[in-house]
């Protein structure tokens, strides 16, 4: 185990020269294709989770939104690839970094505003005002909406970034108990490395449903937006 609680969150270098890149890229070279028209279980369980999941996310949207759903798949899927990929020993989850989380949730967002405003300027601006609002509350009730509407993307960076580093940082310390107890107590080791199985597998369904609520809560954006 790492004697530095927060080494795995450090950017990995090789040579002196940051490897986060490859290590982004990484995972999507892991997901299998074929070029055969009848294709194996593996493929056709995976595209069958590929039209579940586009579906269940498509269909609130007119057609306009469901331009975007090629950006949103691939989006969910590099999400979940790069949290799993945190889960291997000796590995780098670059989804614990707040500044790539920022680097996603940005544009997104950004793309998503600039599209209502273009498209729907008046329901765009109509979220600033509801109506029926009291003359003297309109002034804090428009900068309080604003202020909503610019820490979205903030949310959305933090949201995925707590979680995928609490439940790391979770993992790192039940690890060390577990190795520590291993000389003193064997009981109390079977325990605590049970608990730290438990605790493996919730976080690989916490990797799979923070790509999903990242991706649907982006979804839920650009459908107010469109």
């Amino acid at each position: 185990m790492n004697e530095n609680l927060f080494a795995s969150f450090i950017a990995p270098a090789i040579l002196g020269l940051p490897a986060a890149v490859l290590i982004i890229l990484f995972p999507p070279l892991l997901i299998p294709t074929s070029k055969y028209l009848i294709n194996n279980r593996l493929i056709t369980t995976q595209q069958w989770l590929i039209k579940l999941t586009s579906k269940q996310m498509m269909t609130m949207h007119n057609t306009k939104g469901r331009t975007w759903s090629l950006m949103l798949v691939s989006l969910i899927i590099f999400i979940a690839t790069t949290n799993l990929l945190g889960l291997l020993p000796h590995s780098f989850t670059p989804t614990t970094q707040l500044s790539m989380n920022l680097a996603m949730a940005i544009p997104l967002w950004a793309g998503a505003v600039i599209m209502g405003f273009r498209s729907k300027i008046k329901n765009a601006l109509a979220h600033f005002l509801p109506q029926g609002t009291p003359t003297p509350l309109i002034p804090m009730l428009v900068i309080i909406e604003t202020i909503s509407l610019l820490i979205q993307p903030m949310a959305l960076a933090v949201r995925l970034t707590a979680n995928i580093t609490a439940g790391h940082l979770l993992m790192h310390l039940i690890g060390s108990a577990t190795l520590a107890m291993s000389t003193i107590n064997l009981p109390s080791t079977l325990i605590i490395f049970t608990i730290l199985i438990l605790l493996t597998i919730l976080e690989i369904a916490v990797a799979l449903i923070q790509a999903y609520v990242f991706t649907l809560l982006v979804s839920l954006y650009l459908h107010d937006n469109t």
